[in-house]
This record gives C-alpha cells, sequence and structure tokens, in this order.
C-alpha cells in the first residue's frame, strides 16, 4: 500500500514541480545567460531532494508483527 500511495505522491509532486519549473524558466529565458547557467541545472537536480523522505519511507520494511495468541 505505502508504493501506491507513494507513487500517487510522486507523480503529484513531479508535475507541480515541473510546472513551476517551466514558468520560472520562462521568465528566465529573457535574462542574462549567466542567470540561465545558473538556473537550469539547480532546478534540473534539486527536484529530488524533497523526494529522499517520501523514497526512505516508500521502501521502508515494516516491522515484526505480533502474532495473536490462540
Amino acid at each position: 500500500m505505502r508504493k501506491a500511495i507513494g507513487s500517487i505522491a510522486l507523480v503529484a509532486w513531479l508535475l507541480a514541480y515541473v510546472g513551476v519549473a517551466a514558468v520560472v524558466g520562462d521568465r528566465i529565458a529573457s535574462e542574462h545567460w549567466v542567470w540561465k547557467l545558473l538556473y537550469f541545472p539547480i532546478v534540473g537536480l534539486s527536484w529530488v531532494l524533497p523526494l529522499k523522505p517520501l523514497l526512505r519511507w516508500m521502501h521502508a520494511k515494516d516491522g515484526p508483527r505480533e502474532s495473536p495468541d490462540v
């Protein structure tokens, strides 16, 4: 169940991130080339940092379950 919820959250995050990055990138396109040189590599790599906790949670093992005394 974790992987299904995590996958939906991951896709939602990526869609939002790409949308914002595209809008800001469009505004940066008319700026000096130094701003583009700084912006695009940073944005291209920084999307993964907020996903680290989500990915860690998605791939975590469940703890041992207690068996009921029967």
